[in-house]
């Protein structure tokens, strides 16, 4: 009953809202006369697009890993965020990441409540060639796909209510502050001179130590308490994800240049060579320690080199690219098998890849990035980004751990023995995926 109230609640807001924004007439306060850049604006809408497409792409990735009974639940775990983190940011998300500056830490979320001001005249600051609307929507992306990197961490065994709850929280008290204090001119961690050229410490990161946290907290499945072995579903829908990851990783790593210009160029190039150095490195390193050369770990070992060429994308060279995916691969492959001797069920390795890909690639990126790398003899700023990567780790592990808490108290996280034995995709949903592989 207390559940049903909360949601008929959350409805009534969202309708609201919707009424709310019928009468809404937005205003601009950037007027100015700069210019439009017609190839940036296209760039820009392409990039958006194929940051898009990454979310059913993970979606595919995360659904052919898991087991029969739970891989519709699986998928559109990952698949409602678009929905869910669409709505946040266009009410106060956006505004939180960017809007007027307070204290470094978070934005003031008048300043863009409901895209007010968001118009379609360039920005300065963000969108100098193109309009600032399609900014916002191309950060929209990012914001999407994060908490949707979560879920890989509790699959098959998290009530969907308590789930939408979660991100609706991890997006309000997590990422928007970390967007801000990363990416906002005024933001504390930019003015340290942090460099987060795509997101690996937004996003990944992110992403990254929630799933730890998650995972601890919801627990083991029962089916691997009972040592009982876990098959994936469809390995070709793993590979069919991974390829619409890297596609759409095009649009995440060069789309961040904002513009179509030689950073997107040398971006689009690390993004390319880093993820086919760590999907080679992740097999043959796999092949000496005496295990097959298995499509999963193709797979999985692509997208770690593309997590990793993240923060650095546009920093680095193309040469300096194959190291960081290389190094990545054998890190995250390792740490993989560690967690494989111990009791932690992250159910699709969501920390060893994208937490420990993408602090491999901050580390890689402190050393290498252009300028400012170790290799350029500055070491204070490699210092301050490694500081930079343990108070990350402790806000979003932490920062996390708490909403994992808050969440469970006003939903119950974990569904009951009976619904994960019959599944996910049945007690939670009343679909099933059946033998035939036909939707039933």
């Amino acid at each position: 009953m207390k559940i049903s109230k909360t949601l008929q609640r959350t409805l009534a807001v969202l309708f609201a809202i919707a009424i709310a924004g019928m009468f809404l007439i937005p205003t601009s306060v950037i007027e100015n006369n700069l210019p439009i850049d017609g190839a940036d604006t296209a760039w820009m809408l392409t990039s958006t697009a194929l940051v898009f497409f990454m979310t059913p792409g993970l979606s595919f990735f995360y659904g052919g890993m898991v087991s029969k009974k739970s891989i519709i639940s699986t998928m559109l775990q990952s698949f409602v965020s678009l929905g869910v983190v669409s709505l946040i940011w266009v009410i106060v998300g956006f505004s939180l990441s960017f809007g007027e500056d307070i204290g470094g830490i978070i934005g003031n979320p008048l300043t863009y409540f409901m895209f007010n001001n968001v118009g379609l005249s360039p920005h300065p600051d963000f969108a100098p060639t193109f309009p600032f609307l399609l900014f916002a929507l191309f950060q929209l992306k990012f914001a999407i796909i994060a908490p949707a990197i979560i879920t890989g961490s509790f699959a098959e065994r998290i009530k969907f209510d308590s789930y939408l709850i979660f991100i609706v929280l991890f997006t309000l008290f997590i990422y928007t502050p970390l967007a801000h204090m990363v990416w906002h001119p005024s933001g504390l961690l930019r003015e340290l001179g942090i460099v987060d050229f795509a997101g690996g410490i937004v996003v990944h990161m992110s992403a990254g130590f929630a799933a730890l946290a998650g995972a601890i907290i919801l627990g083991k499945r029962k089916s691997l308490s009972k040592k009982i072995e876990h098959v994936p579903v469809n390995i070709p829908f793993v590979l069919l994800g991974t390829g619409m990851l890297w596609f759409g990783w095009f649009g995440f790593n060069a789309g961040s240049a904002l513009g179509a210009n030689k950073d997107a160029v040398l971006a689009f190039g690390t993004t390319a060579f880093a993820s086919a150095s760590a999907m080679v490195a992740w097999i043959l390193y796999d092949r000496i320690m005496g295990r097959k050369s298995s499509a999963l770990g193709a797979a999985i070992g692509a997208v770690v080199g593309l997590v990793a060429i993240t923060p650095g994308a546009a920093y680095v060279t193309i040469g300096q690219s194959i190291f960081i995916g290389f190094i990545a691969a054998v890190v995250s492959n390792l740490a993989l098998y560690i967690k494989n001797q111990h009791e932690l069920d992250d159910t699709l390795d969501v920390f060893p890849c994208h937490g420990i890909g993408g602090m491999s690639g901050m580390v890689l990126t402190a050393i290498f990035a252009k300028d400012i790398g170790l290799i350029y003899g500055d070491v204070d700023a490699f210092l301050i980004h490694i500081a930079t990567l343990f108070g990350v780790a402790a806000f979003t592990f932490g920062g996390a751990y708490i909403l994992f808490k808050i969440t469970d108290k006003i939903s119950p996280l974990r569904v009951s023995y009976k619904e994960e034995v019959i599944g996910l995709d049945i007690s939670q949903h009343g679909e099933s995926y059946n033998v035939d592989n036909k939707v039933a």
